[in-house]
């Protein structure tokens, strides 16, 4: 069966929820469709630090300040920078931050429940689009069933489905690779690690590899080590990730001059290790503007964790297309040609810090670059 909709969002994360709150706020309906079955199908992963220009400007258009303000977690902004003998170099405490932390999971619930009920299909995954003419797509799903769209927005992350109607560009392996890691209910039950991590953000660096680690706000310390491995490191490197005290005891051959106090981030880890090789787009991706399609988030300018700009640029993005949208209702032309021109700027230099910042944390002669930018930022000497 075919139907026909005004605006479609693929993607059912916070910068595609951003964008269906915003405009249902302005009296504007969306349907967002997502390939998970249902909002509690999968993990949302850890904390996220939410920036005042950015994440906070996004959740004030979107009327949900105050309710972010709720979850915010105490004591998250704290960070400290270790070297591999688990010294501490560099500490701040965070008081007076303005990018409290929250739980990506707790700030989606949030956007979640300001939508009406129907405006999400889960269990909605879209294989392809094809143009129509006059701004018009057709998009497929996967069980066979198509629609048509006036205005179709891919907010449907890395591997975009949407993507390919405006741009050629693919993700790039960054060269690191992360693997995810957890320790539940940490102060209880591994009062050591709790206490080296801290109440927020912990970087442990040395020999172009490390751990970087956050508390989250429901007691359990979430853990990446970081490692520069080829590409297809996850499948064929020679650890099976399938075999967990296997794939631990593979992972810790890597930290073998490490203080124990770090190896034991490892070693203690509950569950599943996970492997997450990092991918970006091209800093400066863009595309000319195409008729009756955008896109947002990860889709749009996929980077590294180390500028912290990913989920923050995504909700931003979502509201700014919502205010476009709004502006211009009757010429969605102009609007997405309006969202784009701050887009694409705004967005390139956060790539280009994303991927400075990557080259700098994993130097040989870590952590003495982060230690280097910290002094900068806060007006000291390293």
């Amino acid at each position: 069966m075919s139907s026909r909709q005004s605006i479609t969002v693929v993607g059912a994360g916070l910068g595609g929820l951003t964008l269906a709150r915003v405009l249902h706020f302005h009296g504007i309906e969306a349907a967002v469709y997502d390939l998970d079955a249902s909002p509690t199908a999968r993990d949302q992963g850890g904390m996220l630090d939410i920036h005042e220009e950015s994440g906070q400007a996004a959740l004030r258009a979107a009327g949900l300040h105050d309710q972010f303000r709720g979850i915010v977690h105490p004591g998250g902004e704290a960070m400290r920078i270790l070297d591999k003998d688990a010294t501490v170099r560099w500490e701040d405490s965070g008081d007076g931050g303005s990018r409290p932390e929250v739980n990506r999971s707790a700030l989606r619930d949030i956007l979640l429940a300001s939508l009406p009920d129907d405006t999400i299909r889960w269990g909605a995954k879209v294989t392809g689009a094809r143009p129509l003419g006059d701004g018009r797509h057709e998009v497929t799903l996967a069980d066979g069933g198509t629609f048509t769209t006036d205005l179709l927005i891919g907010a449907d992350g890395a591997w975009s489905k949407v993507r390919p109607l405006v741009s050629g560009a693919t993700p790039v392996y960054s060269g690191l690779s992360f693997v995810e890691a957890h320790l539940l209910d940490a102060d209880t039950r591994h009062p050591d690690s709790a206490a080296l991590v801290g109440s927020g953000m912990l970087f442990a660096l040395a020999e172009e590899k490390g751990f970087l680690a956050h508390r989250d706000g429901d007691g359990r310390l979430h853990i990446y080590l970081a490692l520069k491995t080829p590409a297809d490191w996850a499948t064929s490197g020679g650890i099976d990730f399938a075999d967990t005290d296997a794939a631990k005891a593979g992972l810790l051959k890597h930290f073998t001059h490490w203080d124990k106090r770090l190896q034991a981030l490892i070693a203690d880890s509950d569950g599943a290790l996970v492997p997450r090789p990092i991918y970006a787009l091209p800093v400066g991706h863009r595309w000319t503007r195409t008729p009756g399609v955008t896109l947002l988030g990860d889709a749009a300018h996929l980077m590294s964790p180390f500028a912290g700009e990913g989920a923050n640029l995504a909700m931003l993005d979502g509201a700014e297309l919502a205010a476009a949208i709004v502006a211009h209702p009757d010429d969605i032309e102009t609007a997405l040609a309006t969202y784009e021109q701050t887009l694409f700027p705004r967005s390139e230099a956060a790539a280009a810090e994303s991927a400075s910042n990557l080259v700098m944390c994993f130097r040989p002669d870590a952590p003495q670059g982060l230690l280097d930018q910290m002094a900068r930022y806060h007006g000291e000497v390293a």
